[in-house]
């Protein structure tokens, strides 16, 4: 009982020293693993530029908004890893877009003044933006529907979450128009004289006749050529500007076990959806059950040659309807497939619709009403377009009589599609579906050909449960034999492959081999090189050990960490000596380019009418140091050895043939001047990039 009593009493104490023994290994562990980055890091911060921090919360609102723009507009596609790496990619671009010109401005002293703010919302042109939110029936800007909605902002009446959305708004305008006044005194300040004009001109119109002789890279077997560390050292000092880092990179080995469906478990799919195919040849609902059995819920629509897999397409089309096929495996899916109807359709159809919003109608029984009272007024002598014009929710189309074009078959939403191509010209029916209640009129059907309406019920094959423990498991196995430095000895004791995810960046979603290896990556980029992964990870359907093998920082890289990736340049560079002390001795007491060509054992190429603006020797590619040789030189003299991109060439100048003299060259001016302009919006924020101390730390969080 005194054991007891004291544990009581000392119960508190205990837990606090356990606990805090224990988040002192954690922590410990976390410094070793990733160099101290746990304390040095900042839990709030997604990233910095010059000083400035990008908190959590602010990006990911707008990383939030930005992927709910997208569902939008793609229509709800699925969000892949490549998809979301993507959207977080273009968001960050924008932050840094943001702040390295909000600097700028500042630096500036730009400001958007009162009467100017006010000239932008309600003078007699307002910002574009807010004239495309305030038209009227034909779509253009209403000044009185705008200064109605001003009005009543400012009365009590306002919603406050409509006052804040207008503030958010207009702040945004704001800021795009200090940015626009930005870009325009960049782009005020380049100008294209008379000497660039005439540069220009003649890059794209001076011709040169000239011959080449050359001798190609691929004639040194790469056998023959035997790379020193001076050679690597003269490439890497030649070159050092390119081996620039902008962000940090890592690469990774990591070897994989597959826990793809095995036998059994692709036999137990197969069972399972021969279960339910006597049912699917009986079933009188088709549509709803494809629903319910189907791991792809597609609506039935029909469907023309072509249309479907080629495996179906074939059969289907000579079938009789009622006719069942499969099972059978398609893409990683036991299928079956039912011909529910064959007919001979239209192949387009031209009509025109009203479109109603049961929203704004109601709801959906008021829209159906007000469509049906439209659709008898039609009936009764009342023009089709009029009504349009005036009922159409989609005003674009209203405004053109409810027009929607010709369309061929899978180009709408099947509930719309049916009743066009099933329909007859003159017929006006009401569809209610996803884009609201349509009173459409079939206008005009062209063409005719077999369509059919099949239902598909697909069950995926997936790794069971025994399969997948059963993979784990020599992963798991794997991983424990691992003592630090005998992953290869392992890997190659197991029989695996080692493979390799080269130059990783910090928010890379996929690698190569791996559909969706974001918590490799963030893993990768916590630990220190050499270091195997503290847990096997699940990609799809593989479990991964890995382990780091370069860390490449941000900055200069040293000449080890691109050795690899330089050593085919090297040796081209190598080659491109040795080629060009060939030529060199044959050039010695040559006097023409054909006695070089003979001495060399190479042949003599005739080249005619090549411009310097596109310099690339036909059949080959683009040799730019071989055209800028040929226009920086005098006729009839043979060059010195070009180490080119093929090869090392020696060229002879035949002739220029030059262009009519430019008597105006304002339009040269004019066009090169628009080129420059399009480009600098892009360079001025590259070169604000490369010049800014910017800070990533979205691997953290993503």
């Amino acid at each position: 009982m005194g054991i007891m009593g004291f544990l009581r009493e000392r119960m508190g104490t205990i837990l606090a020293i356990v606990i805090g023994v224990a988040l002192l290994g954690f922590i410990a562990e976390e410094v070793v693993r990733s160099g101290s980055s746990f304390f040095r890091g900042d839990a709030t911060t997604v990233g910095e530029v010059n000083g400035e921090k990008i908190a959590y919360q602010d990006f990911n609102a707008r990383l939030e908004q930005s992927t709910q723009q997208f569902k939008q507009q793609s229509g709800g596609q699925s969000l892949t890893p490549q998809i979301n790496s993507y959207i977080q990619e273009t968001t960050w671009n924008q932050f840094l877009t943001e702040k390295l010109l909000n600097k700028e401005i500042s630096r500036l002293g730009l400001i958007v003044g009162s009467d100017e703010r006010q000239a932008m919302i309600s003078g007699n042109n307002p910002d574009p933006q807010i004239q495309r939110q305030f038209v009227d029936d034909k779509g253009q800007f209403d000044p009185a529907k705008l200064n109605q909605f001003l009005t009543y902002l400012q009365s009590p009446k306002a919603d406050k979450a409509q006052l804040d959305a207008w503030t958010d708004f207009v702040i945004n305008l704001q800021t795009a128009k200090l940015q626009q006044k930005y870009m325009t005194l960049v782009t005020n300040g380049l100008y294209v004289n008379s000497l660039d004009a005439q540069d220009d001109y003649l890059a794209k119109n001076k011709l040169a006749n000239f011959k080449y002789t050359v001798l190609d890279y691929t004639s040194i077997p790469d056998a023959n050529v035997k790379l020193t560390d001076n050679d690597y050292s003269d490439y890497y000092n030649e070159h050092k500007n390119e081996f620039k880092n902008a962000n940090e990179l890592r690469s990774f080995e990591y070897v994989s076990f597959n826990a793809a469906p095995s036998k059994d478990d692709t036999a137990a799919v197969k069972t399972q959806i021969e279960k339910i195919l006597p049912e699917f040849k009986t079933t009188a609902n088709d549509s709803l059950f494809v629903q319910i059995n189907s791991e792809t819920k597609s609506q039935l629509a029909y469907q023309k040659k072509g249309q479907l897999e080629p495996k179906l397409d074939s059969i289907m089309f000579g079938a009789e309807k009622g006719f069942t096929y499969g099972p059978y495996l398609s893409n990683g899916s036991y299928k079956i497939a039912k011909l529910v109807d064959a007919r001979i359709s239209p192949d387009s159809v031209k009509a025109r619709s009203i479109i109603l919003n049961p929203a704004a109608e109601g709801g959906v029984d008021k829209a159906m009403a007000k469509a049906d009272s439209l659709k008898k007024l039609i009936a009764g002598g009342k023009p089709f377009a009029e009504l349009a014009k005036n009922f159409s929710a989609d005003k674009a189309s209203g405004d053109k009589g409810g027009d929607m074009g010709t369309m061929g078959r899978g180009a709408l939403p099947p509930a719309l599609e049916d009743a066009l191509f099933n329909g007859k010209t003159g017929d006006l029916k009401i569809v209610n579906g996803q884009f609201g209640v349509a009173l459409i009129q079939i206008q005009e059907q062209k063409g005719s050909s077999k369509v059919v309406k099949v239902a598909m019920v697909d069950k995926p094959l997936a790794p069971s449960s025994k399969t997948q423990n059963a993979v784990y498991s020599k992963a798991q196995s794997f991983l424990s034999s691992l003592n630090g430095d005998n992953f290869d000895a392992q890997a190659k004791k197991a029989g695996l492959a080692i493979k390799n995810a080269e130059d990783v960046s910090g928010n890379a979603a996929t690698v190569l081999g791996l559909e969706n290896a974001r918590e490799v990556v963030k893993w990768a980029f916590k630990s220190e090189k050499g270091t195997f992964s503290d847990q096997v990870f699940a990609v799809g359907d593989q479990y991964v050990v890995a382990r780091v093998s370069v860390i490449k920082p941000a900055g200069t890289l040293p000449l080890d960490a691109v050795k690899k990736q330089i050593e085919p340049m090297v040796r081209i560079a190598v080659k491109g000596k040795q080629l060009s002390d060939k030529f060199n001795a044959a050039l010695n007491g040559a006097s023409t380019i054909e006695q070089v060509a003979q001495k060399a054992g190479s042949t003599v190429v005739p080249l005619q009418n090549i411009v310097f603006a596109n310099p690339v020797i036909p059949g080959s590619s683009a040799e730019y140091k071989v055209v800028g040789t040929v226009f920086g030189s005098q006729p009839n003299k043979v060059s010195k050895p070009i180490e080119g991109q093929q090869g090392v060439y020696v060229i002879s100048l035949d002739s220029f043939t030059n262009p009519a003299p430019l008597t105006n060259n304002v339009r040269e001016k004019t066009q090169l001047g628009q080129a420059i302009a399009q480009r600098s919006q892009g360079q001025v924020l590259d070169a604000l990039k490369d010049k800014a101390n910017v800070k990533d730390n979205r691997a953290k969080f993503f």
